[in-house]
């Protein structure tokens, strides 16, 4: 006992340590080759980062180096407390543009007021982040299904790459010009495009992908970058930049992230409370998709919980080091995932790369070509489509298909709305499943030891008693089309006045549904017959007892396991009926049949005795 009581305490112990601390869950997961694969990963992470951030701030009004704060300590604080291997945390597009619509109108962007106020929205978000993550309210990421997963998946690639058509073709697109308007720009300018640029992206592209291919154990990213950045400074060199047109990232900002304060006043609160609560949807569901997508080609189970305190947490954090609203980012996911990253920390590595280049190297960075980057990027949104399941998904479900397409279509028109989209035709789909249960006619089995029914499938019913196998719930939803089926089945056979209802695949028994049983067992009571159920599910009889509603249905007509209901019925039913029916799909129907032979014979036997009397 005493023993057992250790082992319990132990458990305990250990699993509230993980709790507190969820790193530890996979600190045995990091080894030498690990720590190298991060290392890379997060090396090519910082890079890809650089140009990134900086555009992110400038949408979200606020000056380039905030897009690097919020690209460093928020990364490491969400891997470090989340439950995604790969998911890396920072600026996003979605995010930047809902910062500066939601602040802009209270202040000047780029002004301290301005700041101020950018990292109350953000400790805010935190806050909300991390009391949803505390309530448990995780679960919430289960009703995003793994079809609204492949489609956001797919569309946010596509808008990836959308946003890189401009610096791999060295085309005039304005920054933030929507998907398809880019692509009509694009048709627009084809004769404009910049064969330089273009040569430095497909060489970048190029070497990516021989590299992947035929040098599986180089960093192929960082590869790519080298031989574009090479590329695009001997033909810069040979022709000149105001000939080619080929730009690099420029001069970045460089230093640690400073400490900041948000604006705790009461004005300052109360102005960014109703922004935070839909940001801090926006930046939920885009990280949990996020991991969730990766999760998928990644084989693990993300714990939707500790994702949310993990979010929360950065958040929290980043707003006291110069850092807005950060959620998960597609791009840096991508790549980490894509450059072979296998554990967290990879994003902390690229967190500490990143500060690194800021310090040493910048200069060096500025040197990046942005077409070389756009090549980096196209390879990342290639290998994020799922092109196996979307091929299939059209020969196994129609109606998924449909929640794919909207889903992605929707991500690539309006991103965040997109998957709220595909969220809401998914779940409005299930309902509309789960609101026609199955009914099929069902007979028993001819072996008259067997306690099983199967289709009906032309076989002979009996004609007093209808026989039907239910699958699904009833609940509120599902009662019209219940009531409409059962009104079917007694229209074509009226007779049939007695309903046996298998009712093991009854799951769940909500008041409209307990009111439409009970009003049925009524309905067929006042008609003369009866209605059954054979092995109900104790849960579903406890909530009709709990109503009341088995006062009509009756006791004894719940049947358990391995009983027989038409045996107890046949008492009831018309025995003249059953005296002429051919079928005997029960045990007494034999005695019925066999009395009736008799009573048929001895009438006949009277009459050739009378008859033999007058003759």
């Amino acid at each position: 006992m005493d023993v057992a009581h250790a082992r319990t305490g132990a458990s305990r112990f250990s699993f509230d340590w993980f709790r507190l601390f969820p790193f530890l869950r996979w600190r045995s997961r990091v080894t030498r080759a690990s720590t190298r694969d991060d290392a890379m990963a997060g090396l090519t992470g910082s890079l890809i980062v650089l140009p990134q951030a900086v555009a992110f701030a400038t949408i979200a009004g606020l000056p380039p180096e905030y897009g690097l704060y919020a690209a460093m300590t928020p990364a490491i604080i969400a891997a470090l407390f989340g439950s995604s291997w790969h998911l890396v945390s920072g600026p996003t597009t979605a995010i930047s543009i809902a910062v500066f619509a939601s602040v802009s109108p209270y202040a000047p962007p780029g002004s301290p007021e301005f700041i101020g106020l950018v990292l109350t929205l953000t400790f805010l978000t935190g806050l909300f982040q991390l009391v949803l993550g505390l309530a448990r309210m995780g679960v919430l990421v289960n009703f995003i299904s793994h079809t609204v997963v492949i489609g956001f998946t797919a569309g946010a690639a596509l808008l990836i790459a959308g946003s890189q058509i401009k610096n791999f073709f060295g085309v005039d697109i304005p920054r933030g010009t929507p998907f398809f308007k880019t692509l009509e720009l694009l048709a627009l300018q084809l004769d404009s495009i910049n064969p330089y640029v273009l040569a430095v992206s497909l060489t970048t592209l190029a070497v990516g992908i021989l590299t992947k291919r035929y040098a599986p154990k180089l960093p192929y990213m960082i590869a790519a970058m080298v031989a574009g950045s090479l590329f695009a400074a001997v033909i810069n060199a040979y022709y000149g930049v105001d000939t080619t047109q080929v730009h690099t990232v420029g001069a970045l900002p460089s230093g640690l992230p400073p400490l900041s304060l948000p604006d705790f006043s009461f004005h300052g609160l109360s102005q960014m409370m109703f922004p935070a609560l839909i940001i801090t949807m926006l930046a939920l569901t885009e990280a949990v998709s996020i991991s969730r997508a990766i999760a998928i080609r990644s084989g693990q189970n993300i714990d939707g919980n500790q994702e949310f305190i993990g979010q929360g947490l950065s958040n929290i954090v980043g707003s006291f080091f110069s850092g807005y609203a950060a959620s998960g980012s597609f791009n840096r996911s991508g790549v980490n995932y894509a450059a072979g990253a296998r554990t967290p920390l990879a994003a902390v590595y690229a967190s500490l790369f990143l500060v690194g280049i800021l310090l040493l190297v910048a200069p060096l960075a500025a040197y990046l070509p942005n077409a070389a980057m756009a090549g980096i990027l196209f390879l990342v949104a290639w290998g994020l489509i799922d092109r196996h399941h979307i091929r299939l998904l059209p020969r196994i479900s129609k109606q998924e298909t449909v929640v794919l397409w909207v889903t992605l279509i929707g991500t690539l028109i309006d991103l965040e709305k997109g998957i709220f989209f595909g969220i809401a035709l998914s779940l409005a789909l299930y309902l509309y499943r789960t609101s026609r249960p199955t009914l099929e006619v069902v007979v028993p089995d001819r072996d008259p030891e067997s306690f099983h029914y199967n289709y009906v499938d032309g076989q002979p019913e009996c004609p007093q008693i209808k026989m039907v196998r239910l699958s699904g719930s009833i609940f509120f939803g599902a009662v019209a089309h219940l009531q409409q089926r059962l009104q079917e089945l007694q229209e074509a056979a009226p007779q049939q006045k007695h309903l046996v209802v298998m009712a093991s695949g009854i799951n769940f028994v909500d008041l409209a549904g307990a009111e439409f049983l009970a009003e049925t067992a009524r309905r067929y009571a006042r008609e003369g017959g009866s209605l059954s159920f054979y092995r109900m599910k104790e849960s579903v009889a406890e909530t009709l007892r709990k109503g009341g509603f088995m006062q009509d249905i009756g006791e004894e007509n719940l049947y358990p396991a391995k009983s027989r209901p038409a045996e107890a019925i046949f008492p009831l039913l018309d025995k003249t009926v059953c005296a002429s029916c051919p079928h005997h799909l029960f045990r007494p129907c034999q005695t019925v049949s066999r009395q009736a032979e008799n009573t048929y014979q001895h009438t006949l036997h009277q009459h050739a005795l009378t008859k033999g009397a007058l003759s």
